[in-house]
């Protein structure tokens, strides 16, 4: 087993329920989503529709939104952020549209914008994860990684976005985050790779409430993870690892397609 993890660690049960973003595609003309918990929800500013040709930073941030939506089955393939809007984007656009109940033609139109910020809390995280679920554990919070906390935050919400993709392909079950970014002391002190992903912020290991380990690994397949850890344990390890310079630039599914 790859040492991204501490085995005999116990799981923290921490389980969020901070609103319905199913609703979004019902809402019709409404500007932001209520999200309980999270107040109101922040929306991004998309000044146009966006379709394959166009560039610049907002392709990119729709690009980081629909990064889960990578694949309809197992395959090794990622979505670039790359502020680019090539055929890669456009399927996984497609993908999120038909998800979300909305017309898949994969072009990100106000409507489609509209249910994409709906994912947004207003805190810059996601409505169904909170940035305390990938904070350090031994309080250091997003500081003492192998990149600045506002790379590793950043790293954080990309993935983030690639959780709320698989939590939806589960059912829209709640999911519970056992490890997010690490520090490099505590990443030591439980036994993690030197050059564990999760210090990074690209890696969490994440337990979906009612699903196997094996369920969580297949739909994890199809949303752009380059980095599986096996199956066998109580939670699922995912990353990123292809897309960031201090990654492998290979890819790691541990127990293959499963």
């Amino acid at each position: 087993m790859n040492a991204e993890h501490n085995p005999g660690r116990n799981m923290s049960r921490r389980t969020l329920v901070r609103g319905a973003v199913g609703l979004a595609a019902a809402l019709g003309g409404a500007a932001v989503l209520n999200v309980g918990l999270a107040g109101r929800a922040s929306a991004y500013g998309w000044s146009r529709t966006l379709q394959q040709g166009a560039s610049g930073s907002d392709v990119t941030e729709l690009q980081i939104r629909v990064a889960g939506w990578a694949a309809a089955g197992a395959q090794q393939t990622y979505v670039a952020v790359d502020g680019a809007f090539g055929a890669g984007t456009a399927a996984a656009v497609k993908r999120f549209q038909s998800a979300y109940g909305l017309a898949s033609d994969g072009i990100a139109g106000p409507q489609t914008q509209q249910v994409l910020n709906g994912l947004e809390a207003a805190d810059g995280s996601t409505t169904h994860f909170g940035w305390n679920e990938f904070t350090s554990h031994d309080g250091a919070g997003f500081t003492g990684g192998k990149v600045g906390s506002a790379q590793v935050k950043e790293n954080v919400r990309r993935l983030m976005y690639k959780l709320e993709a698989l939590r939806k392909k589960a059912g829209d079950r709640p999911a519970t985050i056992n490890s997010g970014f690490r520090s490099t002391s505590y990443n030591a002190q439980v036994g993690g790779a030197s050059n564990s992903m999760h210090t990074y912020g690209v890696a969490a290991d994440v337990a979906v409430s009612g699903l196997s380990t094996l369920s969580v690994y297949r739909i994890a397949e199809t949303c752009g993870f380059s980095g599986l850890e096996t199956y066998t344990v109580s939670w699922q390890h995912v990353d990123s690892r292809i897309e960031y310079p201090y990654g492998s630039q290979s890819w790691w599914w541990e127990d293959g397609v499963a």
